[in-house]
């Protein structure tokens, strides 16, 4: 049975259309209350970042859920993986985020997580749909739910990712930049590396509700590289505005993508002999950084594009270290979910331990030219199904002959197909990939 709101990463649309609408929220609130109470006693914590529109929902979710039975604990603006982790914590039956993670502030969604902090399982999910479909039932008065707030949740959550690094770790004598895209990160990774000896330069720590990812963040990272040659820093990290993605920025102001983060981490873990199995990628990753991993005898192998691919393909394998190349690294020797906190934490280890800065580090993995166009379509019948983008597609990879490769697919968030070609001739993989975005651009009008 397919899911009718659930995608990849939630349920997600622009703020005041179906279904994201305060009204969906209170019938979101109440199906989830309900399914989750099948459980037995049911505790639900919910947070958000820092968009405006949070506040209206997290009342209407609030609501729902109550009126189904259900107790919950808000959290206030935190991060996503904050929500994961605290979920186990006091041992709730379910945790809710109110984000659209990397998406403007005129977007926004729900993301759940098991009590487990994992994401649901899909036949919750489609218990969730069948029940969003009939009428609201209120529970009787007695057993209406009850609503706390958790005023320790950014305390708590600040320990817990120091706690991913050894006790005694000190990155004294190191200047970080990092940038919390005016998100759900802002309170809590500057109070992170500052209490691990770290000295910090912050941006974009003011959020108004409405300028959350607004030309900052790891979606734009022109402000962070101008800040860390101007502050002469060791590096920067960019958070995006939920929290679970990180890109970083070397001394040099280079961008150092999640293909190469995710290739420190697992090197150091793999030199510690602690990797323990392989390493996930998905569809998007760069060829480099499998020709990288092969160098070391480290296995790896590709998911579809998405944090719920990734993560099935690791607890399947029972791997440890997975990601994507626009940052969304799970470490799950340390938490349940991509955290881009503590995976900023496990890259800062390991330049530690090599004694590197992390220019030097990142140039083990050579990238090759990989050429990503983003193209938007307006719905109805998807462009990839059209016989003249299939037939371009498959005499592009022919062309190629073995030396690179094509890869067209629809956005699980946004009205867009992303082209992507790769290979090693830059000039050639760019060329192909405009044709192809072209021709993906004609078939949508």
């Amino acid at each position: 049975m397919s899911k009718k709101y659930f995608g990849t990463d939630g349920i997600r649309g622009r703020v005041g259309e179906y279904p994201i609408t305060p009204d969906f929220m209170l019938k979101l609130g109440w199906a989830a209350g309900m399914a989750f109470r099948k459980m037995g006693a049911c505790k639900v914590l919910v947070g958000k970042d820092t968009r405006i529109s949070g506040y209206m929902f997290e009342s209407a979710l609030e609501a729902g859920l109550t009126s189904a039975g259900a107790d919950v604990m808000l959290l206030g603006p935190m991060p996503t993986p904050a929500i994961a982790y605290l979920s186990r914590t006091f041992q709730a039956e379910a945790g809710i985020v109110i984000s659209a993670s990397h998406n403007p502030h005129d977007d926004n969604g729900i993301k759940f997580f098991s009590g487990k902090g994992t994401k649901l399982p899909d036949e919750l999910e489609l218990m969730i749909e069948e029940l969003l479909d009939t009428p609201m039932a209120v529970v009787e008065s007695s057993k209406i739910g009850k609503v706390s707030r958790i005023n320790d949740a950014s305390g708590r959550y600040i320990e817990f990712c120091k706690s991913s690094v050894p006790t005694g770790t000190s990155f004294s004598g190191l200047k970080i930049v990092i940038d919390c895209a005016n998100g759900a990160t802002y309170k809590v990774a500057p109070s992170v590396f500052r209490e691990l000896g770290a000295e910090v330069v912050v941006l974009s720590a003011q959020p108004n509700g409405l300028n959350i990812n607004d030309n900052c963040g790891s979606t734009h990272m022109g402000s962070l590289q101008a800040a860390v040659l101007a502050e002469h820093a060791d590096l920067g990290i960019a958070f995006d505005g939920d929290g679970d993605r990180v890109l970083m920025v070397d001394h040099t102001g280079a961008i150092v993508d999640g293909d190469e983060l995710l290739f420190i981490i697992a090197r150091d873990l793999h030199e510690r002999g602690k990797l323990q199995g392989g390493v996930v990628g998905t569809l998007m990753s760069n060829l480099g950084l499998e020709l990288a991993l092969a160098d070391l005898s480290i296995p790896f192998i590709r998911a579809n594009v998405g944090d719920r691919y990734v993560i099935a393909e690791l607890l399947e394998r029972n791997w440890l270290v997975g990601g994507e190349n626009s940052g969304h690294i799970v470490c799950f020797n340390h938490t349940t979910t991509g955290d881009a906190i503590i995976a900023a934490l496990q890259v800062l280890m390991a330049l530690k331990a090599r004694n590197e800065g992390l220019a030097q580090t990142r140039q083990v993995l050579r990238k090759c030219p990989q050429v990503l166009i983003n193209v938007r379509f307006g719905g109805g019948e998807s462009p990839l199904e059209h016989p003249a983008v299939k037939e371009a597609s498959a005499r592009v990879t022919q062309a190629m002959a073995g030396r690179g490769r094509v890869l067209l697919r629809k956005s699980g968030t946004e009205p867009l197909v992303r082209v992507m070609v790769e290979g090693e001739d830059e000039t050639q993989v760019r060329s192909y990939a405009e044709e192809l975005a072209k021709l993906v651009s004609e078939v949508s009008a």
